[in-house]
């Protein structure tokens, strides 16, 4: 399989909402054209675009907007993850539909500290899906919000079945290597990260990408410290991160989501 090329800076795009909660395709497309000028990708309808708070046909609306506004510039890997299997093939058979690049789940919600059988069942479900074609599929670990985990060893059996890539958002950098060490010999695997906070101790071991909130209010900054890493300018990419980190911690000071939609419209 040909790897889709899904590295850089990626913003888990925002979705917008209307005070009466329907989607606003007006903000949801905005939010594109601020961050497109300076990104490399996009991971919609996850966390930070509230797809586990959306019903599936919003999922699937707020997904054919971003497709639409992005118009191929630069790869859609769409977020598909639920609490359960049927649901997350059915998101991620549309997303193949309307044009997406590939797909990314987090491991089934609710139901905490699920044995690893069960998750590989559930993960070779969704490749069965839609794997034809080059189509690929990326696993998200979040045990944080999943109370599940992705470990080495599922990762490396799910690599073997057919699976793509890898976002983690564990913050764990120790879990990092692991995670590289597994599926070493699969050169087309792409193991990003789902956090800015760790960008560059992550990109120092390996991680080629990165999936950060961040980008979604100010993407010229996120570039710039992919930038210097490409340039190996190790003093400038301390200094930048020494910098997120700080705006970072603007965004924690009450629900994040809320707060980037606040600054954007600052």
């Amino acid at each position: 399989m040909k790897a889709l090329e899904f590295t850089g800076i990626i913003p888990p795009v925002l979705s917008s909402f209307e005070s009466d909660g329907k989607i606003y395709e007006k903000g949801i497309r905005e939010i594109i054209k601020f961050t497109l000028p300076h990104v490399n990708g996009y991971y919609p309808i996850g966390t930070y675009g509230c797809g586990p708070l959306m019903s599936i046909e919003e999922r699937k609306k707020a997904l054919e907007i971003i497709l639409d506004e992005v118009n191929g510039k630069v790869p859609v890997v769409a977020h598909v993850g639920t609490a359960d299997t049927v649901t997350t093939v059915e998101l991620a058979k549309h997303a193949k539909k309307a044009g997406a690049q590939g797909v990314g789940a987090i491991c089934p919600y609710y139901s905490p500290h699920l044995p690893e059988d069960y998750l590989f069942s559930h993960f070779a479900a969704l490749i069965d899906a839609v794997n034809e074609e080059e189509f690929p599929v990326y696993v998200y670990n979040n045990p944080h919000l999943s109370q599940n985990t992705v470990t080495p060893s599922l990762l490396k059996r799910l690599a073997e079945y057919g699976l793509r890539g890898l976002k983690d958002s564990s913050f764990d950098l120790v879990n990092f290597y692991f995670f590289q060490e597994a599926v070493k010999e699969y050169s087309d695997f792409n193991v990003i990260i789902g956090t800015e906070a760790i960008f560059a101790g992550a990109f120092d071991a390996g991680a080629t990408g990165c999936v950060c909130g961040m980008a979604n209010i100010y993407p010229e900054l996120l570039a710039e410290i992919y930038e210097a890493h490409k340039a190996g300018n190790k003093e400038e990419v301390q200094r930048l991160q020494r910098l997120i980190l700080e705006v970072r911690q603007i965004t924690k000071l009450g629900p994040t989501v809320p707060i980037m939609h606040a600054i954007l419209r600052a």
